[in-house]
């Protein structure tokens, strides 16, 4: 009962922006938990009790927010942590891939020495929405070779049906809002 209670904190502490970035699109902020120290904590550590124990041997964080929660699983687990960056922001030379959002497009982009054939490695990220960020993050991951153990992520909002674009993968949610389409 602890769990879900905890687990019902966070979803408590999410916000609703309507109309942002662009109107239809209810943006769900993160920012509230991320400013209460004990919440960020709980999310931080349901993930690493997750991971702790699956030899794994980086984390993927997804450009930006997936930055604030990888980065702080992986330090706490020992291992690296790889940041998958909007076009144009890696000095290195990258690999890319191209998808749709809900509200545009975007390009993905890597460093093409980030991981090697055969890493074990988990993708975190905020929230899973239309599956778009995480299948290009996935695409990236698999063509350098690596293993994609499993992606997490703080929300998943089911009724965009996200998780259809990523079937092929394990996926964990801390918080679930709404019910996935039949």
């Amino acid at each position: 009962m602890e769990l879900l209670s905890s687990i019902q904190r966070i979803r408590d502490a999410l916000r609703t922006i309507p109309d942002f970035p662009k109107p239809g699109i209810q943006f769900i902020d993160i920012t509230p938990v991320l400013q209460n120290g004990q919440l960020f904590r709980l999310c931080i550590n349901l993930l690493i009790e997750r991971y702790h124990k699956k030899k794994l041997d980086a984390i993927v964080g997804v450009d930006a927010r997936g930055f604030i929660l990888g980065a702080a699983v992986a330090c706490q687990l020992g291992i690296g942590f790889i940041p998958m960056r909007k076009k144009g922001k890696l000095p290195y030379k990258t690999k890319s891939v191209s998808y749709d959002l809900e509200y545009g497009s975007a390009t993905l982009e890597v460093h093409e020495d980030a991981l090697q054939p055969g890493q074990r490695v988990a993708l975190i990220d905020d929230l899973l929405a239309t599956g778009g960020t995480s299948a290009a993050a996935a695409q990236l991951i698999e063509s350098l070779g690596a293993v994609l153990y499993e992606m997490a992520f703080l929300v998943e909002l089911a009724e965009l049906n996200g998780i259809q674009k990523i079937s092929q993968y394990p996926v964990y949610s801390i918080v679930t809002i709404g019910e996935r389409p039949l």
